[in-house]
């Protein structure tokens, strides 16, 4: 059953009341004309980086509305896909009164902004097989329930979840579902990007931290309606992205083909760590993965972890998180890398 969806209802109210703070950038936005600029209070001498950066980041976001078939004003970018997430607590939470859902084993900073916002977590475990229970999902919310996490593929456990689970879930919840698309570049399937224009209270998150190969710039960027957008640029700080990240990332995102080239080569030496590692009988079991890693079961992963470490060689052990006993995520390398890893693993 689809339920009414009304965007102001969900929205805080103090929010919906903002005026946003107007930086002289935003004022005036004529950067391609060769002007002089006395309004900014910024150091006058050129050094590539004096003058304030472009709070819109409209070059960046001209390619990727290009790149992603949508307008320029359903994106917003951030500093780091968490400051992407926070603000959108922000906008829809109410401290100590609204509560979200998250499904783990899943991305452990949902649940970190939760506790920074005040915002009650409710969390449903996926299924044993890592799929999404909606029928549990269903019974969580309630009135005061306002954003749905789901990291697809999943972090730690690689798996994409079903298309139409999702369906159902953004069908029927009257508030806005979050997909967190980290390692979507890596899959087989179609972003959620896509189907912007059919779900009104869906966002999609995506970085150039992963396939794109920038973590070290915090890129984060968000794709919604363009009144979503517009809710969340209102409490956007007003330069929270910086003028070097914009010049990298846009020297990025204009060489697609090299990009392909790398998460090809990435998805090649996935499969051929796979293959070997389902060779090793202390590893119980391999799971499925959509992302540039393999979440492994194994007889003792404090163990094995640590004897990695002494090898010199760093992976995560994910036995602390729900369904993830015994559990160690490995990120596929390079080639070499990935030989040495299997070299050492042979031996332990």
């Amino acid at each position: 059953m689809t339920t009414t969806f009304n965007l102001e209802e969900l929205v805080r109210k103090n929010v919906l009341k903002l005026i946003p703070y107007s930086s002289a950038r935003d004022e005036f936005t004529g950067f391609k004309n060769p002007m002089i600029f006395l309004d900014a209070n910024e150091n006058p001498f050129n050094n590539g980086v004096n003058r304030y950066p472009d709070p819109q980041q409209h070059s960046v976001k001209e390619v990727l509305a290009e790149q992603k078939g949508v307008l320029e004003s359903q994106i917003l970018l951030g500093n780091g896909s968490d400051e992407v997430l926070d603000l959108i607590y922000r906008v829809f939470c109410e401290p100590k009164v609204d509560n979200i859902i998250t499904l783990p084993p899943t991305y452990g900073m949902y649940k970190v902004l939760s506790e920074i916002n005040d915002i009650e977590n409710r969390e449903v475990l996926l299924t044993e097989d890592f799929e999404l229970n909606i029928a549990a999902i269903l019974e969580q919310i309630d009135r005061n329930t306002k954003l749905i996490f789901i990291c697809s593929p999943n972090n730690p456990t690689g798996n994409i979840f079903n298309t139409e689970a999702i369906s159902t879930l953004l069908k029927s919840f009257k508030g806005m579902v979050v997909v967190d698309e980290a390692y979507i570049d890596f899959s087989s399937q179609s972003s959620w990007v896509n189907r912007l224009e059919e779900f009104p209270n869906l966002i999609v998150t995506q970085t150039l931290s992963k396939a794109y190969g920038m973590a070290g710039i915090r890129l984060g960027i968000c794709y919604a309606s363009q009144d979503v957008i517009a809710l969340i640029n209102k409490v956007k700080p007003p330069y929270n992205v910086n003028e070097l990240t914009q010049i990298k990332a846009l020297e990025r995102l204009r060489n697609p083909q090299l990009i392909r080239s790398e998460i090809n080569s990435i998805l090649e030496a996935k499969d051929s760590l796979l293959k070997a590692l389902v060779r090793l009988d202390w590893i119980e079991k391999v799971y499925p993965s959509e992302a540039n890693f393999l979440l492994l079961k194994v007889d003792s992963a404090k163990e094995r972890y640590q004897q990695l470490i002494e090898r010199g060689i760093v992976i995560r052990d994910r036995s602390t998180q729900p369904l993830c006993e015994n559990t160690l995520r490995i990120t596929i390398g390079t080639q070499p890398e990935n030989t040495k890893l299997i070299e050492v693993l042979k031996t332990i």
